[in-house]
């Protein structure tokens, strides 16, 4: 099989475990808390990317490679601080999902894409005119998919929302720290036990963990933490290796699509027509967003160096998603 169909059907495949991934995380939280639920799932994140980076270490070694110690240094700084944009980003969008749908969730942390670059005015980043026509759309697209009558926007979506922005501050410190030389992996890997470490606090103090309720809502923390952080992240990794950076952000945006379709075939959720026009809106203008050239000095579509380090959790996240 030619290496491009095979690296865009192996994307695809992350985008559906990205996308169900919503569910997963739905379901969690008939169990647990949310703090709990974002801490099981990142200590196990950060222990399935362990034998990843024994084996890149090794064949590192192999070849004879050694990692400087600015680079260590590099790695580091760049997991704590993306860790903490992990953890925030996970807390918002966890408690949104126990608020609206999985679906929902999906589409709107899919905004992601399209509030990147408009961060990037705050780094004097030109941002392009087809950027804000994308804007445009997404934020139709958000208003038919989450406002009420009366103009309200429901606590959950707002949540989400939230989440996706920090999502977007968490791409821009991955672009950050892999120009300056950082192993994604490994600062992947210390971002997940950072964000263990965070998530421990609120959860012992908000909420009243016990071993049997994490372990009724094993499946969907063992999904989220081996499928969604680790097996799908390493896929990534391993396809983007012969994709295009666009095609592959085009392709792994179709995670939102799959939300839905999961959220109506695991959970029965249905969308009305209007909230389906506006995930329809949202998902053009994700689409366009990537599609929009980009030059050193103007903002445009995801940077490829954070691209190529993105994970979701979405938690995703990941969705980041790193």
């Amino acid at each position: 099989m030619n290496k491009k169909i095979a690296s865009a059907l192996t994307l695809l495949l992350v985008a559906v475990i990205w996308g169900s991934a919503f569910v997963a995380q739905s379901k969690g939280m008939e169990h647990i808390g949310p703090f709990t639920y974002n801490f099981s799932r990142s200590v196990i994140g950060a222990a399935v990317l362990l034998p990843v980076i024994a084996v890149r270490s090794g064949l590192s070694k192999r070849r004879g490679e050694k990692p400087s110690p600015g680079s260590k240094r590099v790695t580091l700084v760049g997991g704590i601080c993306c860790g903490a944009a992990l953890c925030a980003a996970s807390a918002f969008q966890q408690i949104g999902i126990s608020m609206t749908t999985a679906g929902k969730a999906g589409f709107i942390t899919a905004l992601y894409i399209v509030i990147v670059p408009l961060l990037g005015i705050f780094l004097k980043r030109r941002v392009r005119p087809a950027v804000w026509i994308c804007v445009a759309v997404a934020a139709a697209g958000f208003y038919l998919l989450c406002v009420k009558e009366g103009f309200s926007v429901g606590a959950g979506d707002l949540l989400v929302l939230c989440c996706a922005v920090i999502f977007s501050i968490h791409i821009m410190v991955i672009d950050r720290f892999d120009a300056l030389g950082a192993d994604c992996v490994k600062m992947s890997c210390i971002q997940f036990a950072v964000t263990a470490v965070l998530s421990a606090v609120p959860m012992l103090i908000f909420e009243s963990p016990e071993m049997l309720s994490i372990w009724d809502a094993r499946l969907s923390i063992l999904y989220a933490g081996v499928l969604s952080s680790g097996v799908a992240y390493t896929l990534q990794i391993a396809a983007q290796k012969h994709a295009d950076p666009t095609a592959a952000t085009l392709i792994m945006s179709l995670e939102s699509v799959f939300a839905a379709l999961s959220g109506w075939l695991i959970l029965g959720e249905v969308l009305s027509v209007k909230e389906l026009i506006g995930c329809g809106l949202v998902l053009a203008a994700v689409i366009a967003a990537q599609m929009v050239p980009q030059s050193p000095s103007a903002g445009g579509a995801i940077p490829p160096q954070a691209t190529e380090c993105r994970k979701q959790d979405s938690d995703a996240a990941g969705r980041t998603k790193l």
